[in-house]
């Protein structure tokens, strides 16, 4: 069965008919051309296909496109401002933070995501005082939560540094 859906990727409404049990990972690469989005392991474990839906980070291979009817997805494509890359864009620029490239787009939009969460006064595993009103984003704080975006490569180190900069700042 298929239906039409509309959806906002990356600033731009975009309409189109899929089966109704196209994950929104396929409907983005396969439908849509939209790539930043990676399909790793297809089972949620990886993190390579993180995208934002209505603000918050989800898995793409694991939600089903029909589901997302008229949601605002953004994919690492979609964070930058014209020619200016987003700020955790750069900073994994400048603190190489990446080898391969492969697990990057979602490994960024999924730093952005959580740094909001901390913002939003969402704790994590790791957080001391799950009452505090802020969470500041330690290193420990950082790996836990972004624990879910696994790195083939080892970039972990870097990873980490480079979202701890941004959020520094």
């Amino acid at each position: 069965m298929e239906r039409k859906i509309t959806l906002r990727v990356d600033g731009k409404e975009r309409t189109l008919t899929v089966d109704t049990r196209t994950t929104l990972l396929d409907a983005l690469r396969e439908r849509l051309g939209v790539t930043s989005a990676k399909k790793g392991c297809d089972h949620g474990q990886c993190g390579a296909c993180t995208v934002m839906v209505d603000g918050l980070r989800v898995n793409s291979c694991l939600t089903l496109a029909v589901a997302r009817e008229g949601a605002e997805v953004v994919t690492a494509d979609g964070l930058a401002e014209g020619d200016e890359l987003h700020p955790v864009q750069r900073s994994f620029i400048s603190h190489d933070a990446f080898q391969c490239g492969y697990c990057t787009p979602g490994q960024i939009i999924s730093a952005v995501a959580m740094m909001r969460e901390a913002e939003e006064g969402w704790p994590s595993v790791v957080s001391e005082d799950l009452d505090a009103d802020e969470f500041p984003l330690s290193r420990e704080e950082i790996a836990e939560r972004m624990s879910g975006n696994l790195c083939r490569c080892a970039a972990y180190v870097n990873i980490v540094e480079a979202i701890e900069e941004v959020a520094r700042s």
